[in-house]
């Protein structure tokens, strides 16, 4: 077969319901929330059941009629956030679907599919069915191959990325799973190669079930279709839901409806936040079970996380297997970003270490937020990422939970600050005025020196030294640097140098931190 036709759409539709319906029971007992749905495969089953169903009344007279059927068919009956993604995919393929559906289409359509699933998550995670999609989109980019070929290739390289996400998410390792709708997918994919090649796919696809017991409801799942909405009001409505809790979803069917899912602690306020912009229906609401904590090696049920500007800086602590949340330089984490990163840490106790005042604050909302309300989180303030590393420094797993937080706490508290930074504009300090360009330097956040334009290497050197030793003289052991986005690239080095040779005694650090603010930040323990 050279192109896609009706009859083969429908023949996928129902042997994707036939091979999710034989792996339900085995996905449905992965319970890594919020990985995914504690029943997944019965999510999936059910997304693709409407979908089918819809396509079987119809009588599509081409396959792009067929798809664009089955697309509405799935976003109606989306059921749980993976049902949500799994509507985009058939809808991202139905939005392609337009002159022959040759292998060139289905190349194409992969890579729409992949962009419209993963603008339909309010937060993508690595190591989810958004990952494989992804990777499938790549693999398969340019390639004009008969169909059956492109979809054999898909099919592989789902399979091959589906064993790579316990590595990209710490809660699947700590499991021993894969992921649950990453695993449907590639069901679904192996069902599209079978009706395309007209052979029987059954790869060996191991999920390592671990079963885990049921707790109490803590919080609801709240799902409704949202009729009249205009387009330009879904970034307000994600965030409205964001605000409310985590693993949003909002995905349009390509008609003008849209499947909103979310958990959170208040029904009401998430089905109103749909009322003030259109007209809910079909409004369903499940108890979400409070999952049992994934305990890490030794059995010690807490985890330590860092929220962070500068990329750098978050690929340095993930490099030591701290759980990081990366947040854009000048932004701060909504609600769900923060708390996606505490539902989603081993054990019941998180210490949350955030690389300043404002993101200590969002730190601080999340933890006592309803979502957050069966783990322990203890928010220490933070006001620089050198206090952070501090922290981290001295965090030992093997204490007692209540003993390391004041041993962190205390770290991050004794660590005197410094900085480095470009005056944008012309400003009156107490020190003098620094014209645009100068370095200005800080100590605590009190300007204590200015250095004359350029900011040369030289000169940056020269003005750190000065604040290195005002910190200094106060004394200290540890010298942490770390170089921001507009450092020179031989600054660091400079000035570790420098430093050997007007203060032997002291141990320097120094790591690159991507940091946009500041030029230099300086820590003192």
């Amino acid at each position: 077969m050279r192109v896609l036709d009706t009859a083969t759409v429908s023949a996928w539709a129902r042997d994707c319901v036939h091979s999710l319906a034989s792996l339900r029971p085995a996905i449905d007992e992965i319970n890594v929330y919020p990985v995914a749905d504690s029943d997944t495969g019965s999510n999936m089953l059910f997304t693709m059941t409407g979908a089918a169903a819809e396509l079987k009344t119809a009588e599509p007279e081409t396959a792009a009629e067929a798809l664009r059927i089955l697309a509405r068919g799935a976003v109606a009956s989306a059921k749980g956030n993976s049902g949500v993604i799994l509507s985009q995919v058939v809808r991202g393929l139905a939005d392609s679907a337009e002159g022959d559906l040759d292998g060139e289409w289905l190349a194409k359509a992969f890579g729409h599919a992949d962009e419209v699933a993963t603008g339909a998550v309010s937060r993508p995670v690595a190591g989810t069915i958004l990952t494989v999609l992804h990777a499938v989109a790549l693999a398969v980019r340019g390639d004009t191959r008969p169909i059956g070929e492109v979809a054999q290739e898909a099919a592989k390289e789902a399979a091959q990325a589906l064993e790579k996400t316990p590595l990209q998410l710490p809660a699947l390792a700590r499991a021993g799973v894969v992921d649950a709708g990453a695993r449907g997918l590639v069901a679904v994919l192996d069902a599209l190669v079978g009706v395309l090649t007209g052979t029987e796919i059954q790869p060996e696809r191991p999920l390592e079930v671990h079963a885990v017991p049921q707790a109490e409801a803590f919080a609801w799942e709240v799902m409704y279709l949202l009729d009249g909405v205009e387009e330009q009001s879904l970034p307000t409505l994600r965030k409205e839901l964001s605000g409310l809790g985590d693993s949003v979803t909002v995905a349009g069917d390509g008609s003008g409806s849209h499947a909103v899912h979310v958990h959170c602690a208040d029904i009401g306020a998430a089905i109103e936040a749909g009322l003030a912009l259109g007209r809910p229906r079909r409004i369903r609401v499940e108890p979400l079970l409070t999952p049992t904590p994934i305990e890490p090696g030794g059995g010690i049920d807490r985890t330590v996380v860092a929220v962070v500007h500068g990329g750098e800086l978050a690929e340095l602590l993930r490099a030591e297997s701290i759980p990081v949340l990366a947040v854009p330089e000048g932004e701060i984490p909504s609600i769900e970003d923060v708390l996606g990163l505490l539902n989603e840490a081993a054990g019941r106790h998180v210490t949350v270490l955030p690389g300043s005042v404002a993101l200590t604050a969002a730190a601080d909302t999340a933890a006592g937020h309803a979502m957050a309300a069966d783990r322990d989180v203890v928010v220490i303030p933070c006001v620089s990422p050198v206090q952070v590393l501090a922290a981290l420094a001295v965090h030992d797993a093997g204490r007692r939970t209540n003993d390391d937080v004041v041993a962190m706490a205390e770290a991050a508290a004794a660590t005197r600050r410094g900085e480095l930074r470009i005056a944008r504009e012309e400003s009156l300090t107490w020190v003098g005025r620094a014209q645009s360009g100068d370095v200005v330097g800080l100590v605590d956040d009190e300007v204590v020196l200015i250095e004359p334009a350029p900011a040369s290497e030289t000169n940056l050197v020269a003005a750190a030294m000065k604040v290195l030793n005002r910190m200094l003289a106060l004394g200290g052991e540890l010298v942490t640097v770390l170089s921001g986005a507009a450092a020179p690239p031989g600054v660091a080095e400079e000035l570790a140098e420098q430093l050997r040779l007007e203060h032997p005694e002291v141990e320097l650090m120094s790591y690159a931190s991507g940091q946009a603010e500041a030029v230099l930040l300086m820590g003192v323990e």
